[in-house]
């Protein structure tokens, strides 16, 4: 018959275990330098990273994450703040520019990325339909007005891509960001005639759905 081992050679055992029987933990530390020992230039969500960037981000978190939760300073009834930008041929441009028809704002990450290509075109071939419901669509980005001229011509966009440098006006706006502001957020905004919003989209995965939804609510104007 076997016999049952006492309490006091099994806390023995226990303590004979060899060393190398247990997981190695990584340190938070030694991912960001691995992280960051390497060079890397890659694309993530529609912004364009370097390994500098992921060093800023792996050391420690962001600003915004010790505030926590950014929340939109434009919201639905509300008008936003005047702005006036250059746009892709260096002219200037002034929101007051569209009042009496609806406008379309949408902010994006920046040029020539995977998903702000793919929500730029989907604009681009709604256009027609935004045309018959009188609306005036308008991208804007950090990137400047030489950067959109030719992501403008690249892509053929028949819209209007106006230069937030230094991103004054998404921060007047209150443009939420992702990943805890740590990168630039997606946010589509519908003004009716008046200037007043109607809307506020905000998707980073799904850019087509910007049309989508933008489509839906000028159709129901």
């Amino acid at each position: 018959m076997l016999s049952l081992c006492s309490s006091s050679s099994m806390a023995k055992a226990s303590l004979t275990l060899p060393t190398n029987s247990f997981p190695t933990f990584i340190h938070p530390q030694n991912i960001s330098t691995s992280l960051t020992s390497a060079p890397f230039n890659s694309q993530f969500f529609g912004l364009k990273l370097s390994h500098s960037s992921i060093s800023k981000t792996t050391s420690s978190p962001p600003s915004s994450f010790k505030r926590g939760f950014i929340f939109a300073k434009v919201s639905k009834g509300s008008k936003p703040p005047a702005f006036t930008l250059k746009d892709q041929d260096g002219k200037t441009v002034s929101l007051s520019k569209y009042k009496g028809k609806p406008v379309v704002a949408y902010f994006y990450p920046a040029d020539e990325t995977p998903g702000c290509t793919k929500q730029a075109c989907a604009f681009r071939d709604s256009y027609e339909k935004f045309k018959k419901a009188g609306a005036e669509v308008v991208g804007i980005s950090g990137d400047d007005s030489s950067s959109h001229k030719a992501f403008a011509k690249k892509y053929k966009l028949p819209f209007t891509l106006l230069s937030d440098e230094g991103n004054k006006v998404r921060k007047e706006w209150g443009v939420p960001g992702d990943f805890f502001g740590s990168l630039p957020g997606r946010e589509t905004y519908v003004l009716d005639k008046n200037g007043v919003v109607q809307l506020v989209y905000n998707n980073q995965f799904q850019p087509e759905k910007h049309i989508d939804e933008t489509l839906k609510l000028l159709q129901s104007l």
